[in-house]
């Protein structure tokens, strides 16, 4: 049997549609070799993501390797989110692919003794905002195109209740709790700039985790369990919507004062 031209175009735009609607969502999770990261690139997989997991050392991930093993839809990119250049690689290197949730989570703490005022170790400090602050906002404008062509078109950041000026009643974390601040006001602009082009910036915060990155106070206050407190987070941003862009919260759905 002969198709007509009409035909056939038909049944390759059907075609197309079917596979579209087939394509798994996708989500790219930087620093997704531990703690939180890791449970939000384990989390999405088993909901059948296609995750793109980032690690500065992937050759040291052994539970994300395990991880990319058990499921053929998770795949390891070497990235340190300090890295410039580095990011604007893995870009153009994932050019044309859709990203529906492009999750910040890479971060560090500095370590409580380097926070000390009258002995602050400014270059730990550099380190910190490098980290926490720039190398959020660089993700986020060099994968903006590719949020822009997903379906579900958000950003996600994952911020701390430390970074709320309103809530400081105490000394403490000084270059921790700035770069927090600076992320969540860097990220707020963002969510103006793009929020006619219909992608949302989703903030949320997992609370005191059970991580490595809380390994200085382990023993000393209650700590939650990370696979719980990511799957609260993810929950979130779910729901998370126009009208909640930029807007920081808790775990537990609590709004986190500016």
């Amino acid at each position: 049997m002969v198709l007509s031209r009409r035909a056939a175009v038909a049944m390759t735009l059907a075609a197309s549609s079917a596979f579209a609607a087939e394509a798994p969502t996708v989500a790219l999770i930087t620093g997704a070799n531990r703690g939180i990261g890791f449970e939000f690139a384990k989390q999405h997989a088993e909901r059948g993501y296609r995750v793109i997991a980032t690690a500065r050392d992937p050759s040291k991930a052994t539970d994300l390797q395990a991880l990319a093993k058990a499921h053929k839809l998770v795949s390891i990119e070497k990235l340190d989110v300090t890295d410039l250049v580095a990011i604007d690689a893995l870009a153009a290197k994932l050019k044309g692919t859709p990203i529906d949730l492009l999750v910040n989570n890479a971060g560090i703490g500095g370590g409580g003794n380097n926070q000390n005022f009258g002995t602050i170790n400014y270059a730990v400090f550099d380190d910190v905002m490098k980290t926490n602050v720039q190398g959020p906002l660089k993700m986020t404008e060099a994968f903006m195109p590719h949020v822009m062509a997903s379906r579900l078109k958000k950003v996600v950041l994952v911020t701390s209740s430390q970074g709320s000026i309103a809530s400081v009643n105490r000394p403490s974390l000084y270059f921790y709790r700035a770069s927090k601040s600076a992320v969540n006001m860097a990220l707020r602009n963002v969510a103006l700039a793009v929020k006619d082009k219909g992608v949302m910036i989703c903030m949320v915060a997992p609370g005191a985790t059970d991580t490595d990155f809380m390994a200085e106070v382990r023993g000393r206050m209650p700590l939650g369990n990370p696979a719980d407190r990511t799957k609260a987070m993810i929950g979130l941003i779910d729901k998370c919507t126009m009208e909640l862009t930029a807007v920081p919260i808790e775990w537990d759905g609590t709004t986190i004062p500016w």
